[in-house]
Order: C-alpha cells, then structure tokens, then sequence
C-alpha cells in the first residue's frame, strides 16, 4: 500500500469542529451515517392477481374505430 491509501484507510469518518458531543451522541451520529452508506434493501416483488391489477380499473373504450364511426353503425346498409 502507498501511503496516500495507507492514510485514507486511516481517516476519521467525521471530524468535530464546533462543540462537545458526548460518546452517545457520537455513536448515534456513527449509527445514521454508517446506515446511510449501507446498500439498500431490496423490496420483495409483490405479485398481483390478474383481477388486482391496477390497469383493469381504467376502462377500454367500447367501440374502438375512427371518430363518428359509432354514426355510420346505425345508418341503414
């Protein structure tokens, strides 16, 4: 290892430069920091049901074709 690694591995995680902190509060800013740097969990795939599909909810047109063609469907042939 050089000794700029050698130095960085040595590095304080947080440095104080206004005030006390206690060993309490330290450790509790140590805990959120190092949760914060820690990968996230990953969330479990929910599977739906076909029926709880949110897509179902939005209605499909009923007679799908040009516009004024539902017109035309009543007109004799």
């Amino acid at each position: 290892m050089s000794s700029d690694a050698a130095d960085e591995a040595h590095r304080p995680l947080l440095r104080v430069v206004r005030g006390e902190p206690t060993a309490a509060e330290l450790a509790a800013l140590v805990a959120v920091v190092s949760s914060m740097s820690a990968a996230p969990a990953e969330a479990p795939v929910e599977v739906l049901s076909e029926w709880a599909k949110p897509e179902r909810m939005a209605r499909q047109p009923v007679f799908a074709g040009p516009p004024m063609s539902w017109w035309a469907s009543s007109l004799p042939r």
